[in-house]
């Protein structure tokens, strides 16, 4: 849904100011009428479905860290930690991306993932801070783990701030990059 709104955005931004639109802006907004069309003949459930809340408000991140280590550990795998917030439309593109078929399999198969609220920039700064990630270049940023803990990659410069923008490829080569080699 936000995509589709991020789409005629774009599109109403572009006619207002006379400028092009963008090739990734007018790839998205081609899905604007089959996604209107969905969300009027299934009465919202479209709508419904994507407004589901990625991050979690009650959650105690710094548990599901200690958690995701240890399944990590288990299952011979790293961890992905995402900081985000349920606001930010670029951390819903990404999460549409990790759960798209062509990385789902990926994620599941090398990854813990650990979506970690970031709320207004005013939680969790004590876990970016541990793991080097700098919020005010923008959400999502992404860090992965090895399974004792330590970083082997976090994202430093706001690389996924523009997810929106992005394709579902982008995605699949940072997963295919940082999986570990076994």
């Amino acid at each position: 849904m936000s995509l589709v709104f991020e789409a005629l955005e774009a599109m109403v931004y572009a006619f207002r100011t006379d400028r092009i639109v963008t090739k990734n802006v007018a790839r998205r907004s081609a899905s604007v009428i089959p996604a209107l069309i969905l969300m009027v003949c299934f009465g919202g459930a479209a709508c419904s479905a994507q407004q589901r809340q990625i991050y979690s408000e009650t959650a105690d991140a710094k548990a599901e860290v200690r958690e995701a280590l240890a399944t990590a550990a288990r299952e011979h795998k790293r961890v992905l930690l995402d900081f985000g917030g349920n606001w930010c439309g670029d951390c819903k593109a990404l999460d549409y991306y990790f759960h798209d078929p062509s990385n789902a399999s990926l994620l599941a198969a090398n990854y813990v993932l650990v979506d970690i609220n970031i709320g207004r920039f005013d939680r969790n700064e004590d876990l970016a801070d541990k793991y080097h990630v700098p919020l005010k270049k923008g959400v999502p940023a992404l860090t992965v783990l090895e399974a004792d803990g330590k970083v082997v990659y976090s994202q430093r410069n706001g690389e996924f701030e523009s997810m929106g923008q992005m394709e579902s490829s982008a995605v699949t080569e940072f997963l295919t990059k940082w999986k570990p080699t076994r």
